[in-house]
């Protein structure tokens, strides 16, 4: 790929020939919605590309793709525009915007949903709910389905159902090449293999099917909230309800300071806290038997417990989540925390300049049922989660908060396992795929990658490249 902004060589002529060439909207950084189509999520990111493709189908997308490398722009994919990690490529080269595919077929009597590329997590929700089905995937309904589903997809339900992969029944996907391609267990398995946590590496998805599960309609759910004081009592209790815990229950520590909203008391109010929270996605009449564990540690200076419907829960942190803020998360996975990391976590907390917080969320269930080399996804033994997650908006504190979170997950490094979860990622480069995926399946990534994508020409992401060394464009 030349080194020159793409921006300042396509031509007028070239964008009149891609507007000719697709029935979707094509806009040029001169055109007055330019800055309204480039905007991202994450407002940390301010990218300006050349040219901004929207297609209406899967043939459209294969029309923009080979613009693109007929003019050696670079290529970078928008489902949601909602990840942390962002468009991170150059400025110039083509945006291929897959808003306009949008759609949710639910198919009931075979419990399958199929999603176009530019669906959001809020639109499969709603058509399976229709159904009293689900499928897990994650927790603000304004994410892009491609997005979460080809990074793992972690949520409320993984480990009741699995993750988000774990229910993938097929992709369909556009290829460097401009081929249109099914990726199925029969079709294409070992693409299929890959697709399920380093999808972008390899096309654009134009389509999935999931599989869907009865549920719902409520999810019950409880917090607990404790004085920082007491996060070695609370994380030990914690630690050992996760480690037995019903696949119906997920539950997610917080460190975070207190608010008006927290329930603590108004002495508390700015100082760090430790939250317990849990969803319990069986049946009501389960729920105190299946949370009894969590109730063994101290006594919680607040508590709430309620059922609610899934869907309203699915969409309750859509506003806390709005677009224009700006983000910056790290994370890995972890066994344990040492009592000394727990200390340095509180302690980060308590002197942040942005909305952060640890989050510690218990994996297991039916996330670790499936056998460590069954999807690209890595780390399918590891006990946690760990992540270290800042919001603001002052873009003067963008470096601040950028180091903040990673001096956070520096503090648990002695605790890493295998694997770190992509989406939860929101640097990029060589080292942090080799964190993600681990070296084995790097190296097997690579080989797929050599087959499907030798040129690399889907490198704006947590990026594996066909020689299995250095990733290219981050």
């Amino acid at each position: 790929m030349p080194d020159a902004p793409a921006m300042d060589r396509l031509a007028p002529s070239d964008v009149d020939q891609l507007r000719r060439s697709i029935r979707g909207d094509v806009i040029a950084s001169d055109d007055p919605g330019y800055d309204d189509a480039r905007r991202l999520w994450n407002a940390i990111h301010d990218r300006r590309p050349a040219v901004i493709a929207r297609p209406i189908d899967a043939d459209e997308v294969a029309t923009a793709v080979a613009f693109a490398r007929d003019r050696d722009l670079e290529i970078q994919v928008r489902s949601g525009g909602h990840s942390k990690v962002g468009l991170r490529g150059r400025d110039g080269g083509l945006v291929v915007d897959m808003s306009a595919m949008r759609g949710v077929d639910v198919d009931r009597a075979r419990r399958i949903a199929r999603v176009n590329g530019g669906s959001l997590l809020g639109e499969l929700d709603v058509a399976a709910q229709a159904h009293g089905l689900v499928t897990p995937v994650g927790v603000v309904g304004h994410t892009g389905v491609a997005g979460l589903t080809l990074g793992g997809g972690v949520g409320r339900l993984q480990r009741h159902f699995g993750l988000t992969i774990d229910n993938l029944v097929a992709v369909e996907l556009v290829t460097a090449d401009g081929r249109q391609v099914r990726a199925s267990a029969d079709d294409e398995p070992e693409l299929f293999w890959g697709l399920r946590g380093a999808g972008w590496n390899f096309g654009i998805a134009t389509a999935f099917e999931f599989r869907l599960h009865p549920f719902g309609p409520n999810l019950h759910r409880g917090l607990f909230l404790y004085p920082a004081s007491q996060v070695h009592e609370v994380f030990d209790a914690f630690r050992d309800y996760a480690r037995s815990a019903p696949d119906a229950v997920a539950v997610i520590l917080n460190l975070d300071r207190a608010g008006e909203r927290s329930g603590a008391p108004e002495a508390m109010f700015g100082k760090p806290v430790v939250y317990v929270a849990y969803n319990h996605s069986g049946d009501a009449a389960d729920v105190e038997r299946d949370t009894a564990g969590l109730r063994r540690g101290p006594a919680p200076m607040a508590a709430t417990t309620a059922s609610q419907p899934y869907l309203d829960v699915q969409t309750a942190h859509d506003l806390l989540f709005a677009w224009g803020n700006r983000s910056f998360i790290r994370g890995t996975n972890a066994d344990d925390v040492r009592p000394e990391a727990l200390d340095e976590l509180v302690g980060l907390v308590g002197s942040a300049q942005g909305d952060n917080t640890i989050s510690i969320t218990a994996l297991g269930g039916a996330i670790g049922r499936l056998p460590e080399d069954a999807t690209a996804y890595a780390g399918r033994s590891a006990a946690f989660d760990l992540s270290a997650d800042s919001s603001w908006t002052d873009p003067a504190l963008d470096d601040v908060n950028i180091d903040w979170c990673r001096r956070a997950v520096a503090v648990i490094e002695a605790d890493a396992v295998l694997g770190r979860y992509a989406n939860g990622n929101a640097d990029a480069g060589p080292e942090q795929s080799r964190l993600i995926f681990g070296d084995a399946k790097v190296a097997r990534l690579a080989a797929l990658k050599r087959a499907w994508d030798p040129d690399n020409v889907f490198h704006v992401n947590h990026n594996i490249a066909p020689a299995g060394g250095d990733a290219a464009g981050d």
